[in-house]
């Protein structure tokens, strides 16, 4: 019973990879269908919320703060810069490069997270110690994997592109090369955009969680918020109310899953992993999602897997890799400390007590 108790957050979180590859799957097929952007993310976020405000009403009702203006309007601020924004340049980097090229870059998140971290103290560096060397080196290989991915395509390691086959004369494939460049062009743009949100989102969200600490109820207004958001741009952007309309049931279904799953159970499990594991733990299965959204990319929808790709997101696994095992090193050499200055005091304690007792001896001779 001990060891299944032990393997549970692993099975949980390669779940939870699983998912989340599905989801970045299933939206690059919808997308290429022509599915509006901003109709999705509000969708998604919608039944998110949906979702998440039964199990935060119901879980947190005796220990939920209370809601005042300002905790809103981080929460607001929270939607934009971790729902809305972020989710319409994450799908834009996938409808134009591949969901794989995207979950590599999304690998990035934690790094450029301790990066922003350091200005506002929520992280620390020593150079002394060999997990502070471990983190900066770790961020230097992840950033230079990412410079890779954005500046780097070389050639393609499957012949499976329909493109470069149906092209049949030099005119159409120097055409067809140059809208594919302009295209992978944005694509990295709206991703690094997106990442770059993203990141800021978590710094944002450490001072949320120290005021409201309530995360379904938190989450569950934050993309509500978000929705909102969502739908206010794409009414101010486009009015034909066509493309509120879902066709077909691959849309109906990918709507339902993101939300459900991908933006509500995902999270659920995420924060039981945390629970149980800590931080460091969940986040070191993150490169599982891209390694199962090219599993399921590149032989089912028959996407293109490049060499800059393939070193640019070994890089980035690496550099990932090292920045965890030096956060995890911190902890334990904290945990270590902690546990000897408690000893420290303990050993303390008779001799100040022998101390006192002496000392009101001599007080009474």
């Amino acid at each position: 019973m001990k060891t299944c108790e032990e393997w549970k957050p692993f099975l949980v979180m390669i779940a939870i990879d699983s998912a989340f590859a599905t989801v970045n799957i299933l939206l690059k097929k919808i997308l290429e269908e022509g599915i509006n952007h901003l109709v999705f993310i509000t969708y998604r976020l919608s039944i998110s919320t949906i979702f998440l405000a039964p199990i935060g009403y119901f879980l947190e009702r005796n220990s939920r703060p209370q809601l005042s203006f300002r905790i809103l309007c981080y929460l607001f601020f929270s939607a934009i810069v971790g729902s809305s924004i972020t989710q319409y340049f994450f799908l834009l980097g996938i409808q134009y490069t591949s969901a794989t090229f995207a979950c590599a870059f999304m690998n990035m998140v934690p790094v450029l997270t301790f990066i922003m971290a350091l200005p506002f103290g929520l992280e620390t560096v020593n150079i002394k110690c060999n997990s502070g060397r471990a983190k900066i080196l770790g961020t230097l290989i992840c950033i230079s994997g990412a410079a890779l991915l954005t500046l780097y395509k070389g050639k393609s390691l499957f012949n499976n592109d329909s493109h470069y086959r149906l092209a049949t004369s030099s005119a159409v494939k120097v055409a067809s090369s140059t809208r594919n460049t302009e295209r992978w062009t944005i694509g990295v743009i709206a991703l690094i955009v997106g990442t770059l949100f993203w990141s800021s989102w978590f710094i944002l969200q450490s001072n949320i969680g120290k005021r409201y600490p309530c995360q379904y109820s938190s989450t569950a207004i934050m993309t509500f918020f978000g929705a909102i958001q969502s739908a206010i741009l794409s009414l101010s952007t486009d009015r034909n109310l066509s493309m509120w309309v879902l066709k077909g049931k691959i849309e109906i279904i990918t709507v339902l899953y993101s939300g459900m799953v991908g933006s509500g159970l995902c999270y659920v499990g995420m924060s039981w992993c945390v629970k149980k594991r800590g931080p460091v733990f969940t986040a070191a299965f993150s490169p599982l999602v891209q390694i199962m959204a090219a599993m399921i990319d590149i032989p089912v929808l028959h996407e293109q897997l490049h060499l800059g790709s393939l070193l640019g997101s070994i890089l980035v696994m690496i550099g990932l890799y090292i920045v965890l095992w030096g956060k995890n090193k911190e902890m334990q050499n904290r945990v270590t400390k902690i546990v000897q200055e408690g000893e420290e005091i303990k050993e303390q304690e008779p001799q100040k007590q022998q101390h006192i007792i002496v000392t009101c001896d001599s007080r009474l001779h």
